[in-house]
């Protein structure tokens, strides 16, 4: 994910060369399909990929398995992004997740993979692969393991240490991702190695060792399939690949302004497809990471801000950009987020990863209108086989071309294989006005120039925030359409009929013409309530006028055209029976065409019956429309018949009625809890024997040691969460405080005590990641008596890496340097750490290291099922607290949700003003779904996924509440709250099998 923005530079460069070029003029000769030498299945040329000779277009979108923990809900997700028109999924796989250890590598339990791979096989998408080693993807590190903070050399280069580093871990994932490839009868159709591999940190340049290293590994290993590489921004970096792609976040991540857009914004993108022609000409141009959303920082809008400044306006004006340069290789960032479970995020961003906030799938799972906005385009991509052999005609000259109106540009893309169709996309000139605009199209034709409408006298409209792709001389099935300004949605023929269904916003007026072989036939309303006018043209030709409002639907010869608006439109599925063989779920002939629900996953056919999966959201009675083959005449929904009539003009309709069984959501405020000191560590009866010696002299970080021995939590094999340090010290007499630099990471807190005494916080804001702060005594120190300084730290992830050779991910989380104001001779005979039980030996094989930080909580397990904490005392977290420390609290509440519904569930925090000053985290059946951190936020809902939850029994909930005001803290309140209802299809969900408590022996 791209973290850095375009220099002005390159931009005029490339805009120059463009120019120059033509703006995309046809210089680029038809080229033999050409693969990497491996294999014949996954071929490309300059226009598209090719599957076993097919050209396909890739419509893929990010979803990242990590993120997901709860594996048996992949399908689901993987089956609402089929559903969506998509084809292909994008992810990365995380090295710091599979091999915390170095030389542990593993893929037991949610880290398994294979159900991930298999899950894409059963919804029919293929899989870009992205392993890293490197992925960013706001994860801590980037990805890198812990470890690798502690270990010498510049990584992402062809360092030895590096290379050392990686390449068990790169050996591992690529067989893992091998006897997944197509090749094998699996999903994987490219891998990507490294990730933007872009700016590199001066004086270090591009290390083309270091990317011919990696490949070579892969090929080792067995993967055989194409390699991919995504330039941070079109630059040509890393252009030794088969198929060179690039990335692109053009509305920024201003969530807290989201009705503001750069006006130029997609002008300052127009010169990708220049850019394509000078690195990759030889093969399709590709984007392989595209804004589907945005990520949300600490303190920052939160993710609904962000869903509306990428919301479906986003979508129509910058995804029908990218059709505009002839993009037939493109995957949006993110898809699905899902959740920063654990320790999983880097310090930019919190537990919640909805980035697809603004995109399409919601963190719970459910489905956003920007969805629907996908599926429209996804569908008309997928239906336009001239689309993959297309070139842009006239980039940067486009201001009022065809409409002569100097608010519009005009997009001009043409097919230069089959030279009949050609596609225009209009769209404002400044794309951050809300202004409508009129206009007229003046465009060739098959028979000739055409004025459009033209009918009456008419003109077009198109709304601030919008964009239109209009078609001329497109073919479907036996239908010839000469142009249209209702934008199609999808067609297809079904028993030798042609199905049309185009669409506007509502009440807008359109223009659909049709090209006959011989005479023109009439056309003739045979469903709703819309009017149209008709005229003939030359040619043999019939343009009809309308206005996009409800449903209309029209007999135009052989041609059946639906006349929709959009909120229709977004109702149409198109969906696609299974073939045979292991790639039945993959089959795009033969479709059937279904109006209405929520969601519609699949059909199937069993004799004459048409067999819909799909999911409902609302009481309210569903209408559905099935375009099929006659033979078909009955339906079922979910297993249940459906009442089928026939309309008039041969569709079957039908209706469902969804119901939504009444559940018992617990009261989580008022349930019996218990509660228990989780900071023993400043009593004085405490013995940290079993701790961790912080005594290393030295360090290969990068950052040098500033104190007498090395205070960096990462040094002694802690990586996450938080840690606790303590300093035994004998006072010399004069000391009066304590003064200390702290450094976790943007939005980190910490807290100090001597002895038992609380000295203060650092309660941390949104950007701060290192603080020094003096922490004055009560009394000044008696000479030569001993004392103890506990800190407590938060360690929010490690940074990113992104510059290549400059280890930022290796910045230190723990102290950086601490004096005895009033004394300058006091030593600290000894420090200890501790962090996470085991630290790289981590306690909890399956949940993974980073699951659990340093708590005392933490470190006994009392976060897992099935602790016994009878002989605790009642307390609540709404109680809290009267004193600055850390608490834990446990409960237990039974669920008993049905089967055949889905109703996802959060548990929600009240922002306290009263008490602002703590640290709360979750724990969900031993999970860590939640890190909430009161005066900061901006999350207080935290989605559990089932499977994590336990929709069928008893679920355990723990929650850490670290107060950092003298005064303590409570929570204002806690719930949890069912976040949608929907009657579901989805497949049968497993809980994650996860271990329960154990005493651990030498747990401190």
């Amino acid at each position: 994910m791209l973290l850095v923005q375009v220099s002005v530079l390159l931009l005029s460069a490339l805009t120059v060369l463009a120019a120059r070029s033509g703006g995309g003029l046809r210089f680029l000769a038809p080229r033999q399909s050409k693969n990497d030498g491996f294999q014949n299945i996954v071929t490309w040329d300059e226009y598209s990929l090719l599957i076993n000779g097919s050209r396909l277009n890739i419509f893929s979108g990010e979803v990242h398995p990590y993120r997901m923990p709860s594996q048996s809900l992949h399908l689901d997700v993987f089956q609402k992004i089929k559903s969506l028109g998509f084809n292909a999924i994008s992810a990365y796989f995380y090295w710091g997740i599979h091999e915390p250890k170095r030389g542990d590598i593993s893929f037991e339990g949610f880290r398994d993979l294979q159900p991930f791979f298999d899950a894409a096989m059963k919804a029919g998408l293929y899989v870009i692969a992205r392993p890293g080693p490197y992925i960013n993807a706001e994860t801590t590190g980037g990805g890198f393991p812990g470890w690798g903070t502690r270990t010498s050399g510049l990584w992402r280069t062809s360092n030895a240490s590096y290379v050392e580093a990686y390449t068990g871990y790169m050996k591992a994932i690529g067989g893992q991702i091998a006897k997944n490839q197509v090749t094998n009868g699996g999903p994987v159709i490219l891998v990507q190695t490294e990730n933007e591999y872009s700016g590199v940190q001066e004086p270090y340049t591009e290390d083309s060792v270091y990317e011919h290293e990696l490949k070579t590994l892969l090929r080792s290993v067995g993967v055989t399939v194409p390699f991919t590489t995504n330039d941070a921004w079109p630059g040509g970096h890393y252009l030794d690949t088969d198929i060179y792609g690039y990335d692109s976040y053009p509305n920024t991540f201003d969530c807290f302004n989201p009705d503001t857009w750069v006006s130029t914004a997609v002008d300052n993108i127009e010169y990708f497809w220049g850019a394509h022609l000078q690195f990759s000409p030889q093969s399709p141009n590709a984007i392989f990471e595209f804004q589907g959303g945005a990520f949300d920082p600490w303190g920052g809008a939160g993710y609904e801000g962000c869903a509306q400044l990428l919301g479906p306006e986003f979508e129509r004006v910058f995804y029908k950009h990218l059709f505009a340069m002839s993009t037939t290789m493109l995957n949006f960032y993110m898809v699905y987020g899902g959740t920063n479970w654990g320790g999983i995020a880097h310090p930019g961003v919190y537990t919640s990863y909805d980035y697809a906030s603004g995109s399409a799938i919601a963190e719970d799972r459910t489905l956003r209108e920007k969805a629907y906005e996908l599926k429209l385009q996804a569908n008309f991509r997928s239906v336009s086989p001239a689309f993959l052999t297309s070139q842009p005609m006239n980039l940067f000259a486009n201001q009022g071309s065809f409409t002569g109106n100097q608010a519009l540009k005009t997009t001009q893309i043409l097919d230069v294989v089959g030279n009949a169709t050609g596609f225009y996309i209009v769209r404002q000139t400044d794309v951050s006005t809300n202004a409508a605009q009129t206009y007229t199209l003046t465009l060739s034709t098959s028979i000739g120039t055409l004025t459009i409408p033209t009918i009456g006298g008419e003109t077009l409209t198109l709304n601030g925030k919008d964009s239109k792709i209009h078609v001329v001389d497109y073919v479907s099935g036996s239908t010839n359409i000469l142009y249209s300004t209702g934008e199609i949605m999808t067609c297809a023929t079904i028993d030798g009929r042609d199905i049309l269904v185009v669409y506007g916003n509502a009440g807008e007026l359109h223009e659909t013409a049709f090209k006959f072989k011989s005479a023109v036939l009439a056309a003739t309303v045979v469903s709703g309530t819309g009017q149209i006018q008709t005229k003939v043209l030359a040619g043999n030709s019939l343009a009809l006028q309308y206005r996009t409002t409800s449903q209309t639907v029209v007999e135009v010869g052989n041609t059946l055209l639906y006349i929709v608006d959009r909120a229709n439109a977004y109702q149409f599925w198109v969906l696609h029976p299974p073939s045979s063989g292991v790639f039945a779920q993959f089959n795009t002939q033969n479709p059937i065409i279904v109006k209405g629900g929520y969601l519609l996953r699949s059909v199937s056919t069993i004799g004459g019956t048409l067999a819909l999966k799909g999911d409902l959201n609302s009481t309210a009675p569903v209408s559905f429309e099935i375009i099929a083959p006659a033979a078909f005449k009955s339906a079922t929904f979910n297993g249940v018949a459906l009442t089928v009539t026939k309309t008039r003009y041969g569709t079957l309709t039908a209706r469902k009625t969804a119901t939504f069984p009444a559940v018992n959501i617990p009261n989580l405020a008022a349930l019996k809890w218990k509660t228990a000191d989780s900071l023993p560590e400043i009593q004085p009866q405490y013995s940290d024997l079993l701790w961790t010696v912080a005594d290393h002299q030295t360090t290969v970080n990068p950052t040098p040691a500033n104190t007498s021995v090395v205070l960096y939590a990462g040094d002694y094999g802690f990586h996450t969460g938080n840690i606790l340090w303590r300093a035994h010290f004998s006072a010399m007499g004069g000391e009066t405080a304590f003064a200390v630099e702290v450094q976790g990471g943007s939005a980190f807190g910490f807290s100090v005590w001597l002895d038992s005494t609380f000295l203060g916080s650092w309660n941390g804001d949104a950007i701060t990641s290192v603080f020094n702060a003096t922490f004055p005594f009560p009394s000044v120190l008696r000479e030569e008596s001993a004392h103890v300084l506990t800190v407590l730290q938060d360690h929010m992830g490690y940074e990113e890496d992104w510059w290549a050779a400059g280890d930022e991910f290796k910045t230190p989380r723990g102290i950086l340097s601490y004096s005895f104001p009033g004394s300058i001779g006091t030593i600290v005979s000894v420090w200890k750490v501790a962090g996470n039980f085991g630290g790289e030996n981590y306690a909890d094989r399956s949940r993974g290291a980073l699951n659990e930080g340093g708590l005392f909580a933490e470190r006994q397990g009392w976060h897992l099922p099935r602790f016994d904490d009878s002989g605790w005392a009642a307390g609540s977290p709404m109680k809290g607290i009267s004193h600055a420390g850390v608490a834990f609290y446990r409960t237990s509440f039974a669920l008993n949700i049905p089967a055949g519904v889905d109703y996802p569930l959060a548990i929600v925090f009240t922002n306290s003003t009263t008490n602002p000053h703590f640290r709360a985290q979750l724990y969900v059946n031993g999970w860590q779904f939640g890190k909430y951190v009161n005066n900061i936020g901006p999350q207080k809902s935290f989605p559990v996924p089932q499977g994590i939850l336990n929709y069928s029994g008893l679920n355990t909930l723990g929650i850490s509440l670290w107060a950092g005001d003298v005064a303590g803290a409570h929570l204002d309140s806690i719930s949890l709250k069912l976040t949608a209802k929907v009657e579901s299809s989805m497949a049968s969900v497993t809980n994650q099998a996860a271990a329960v408590w154990a005493k651990r022996p030498a747990a401190f």
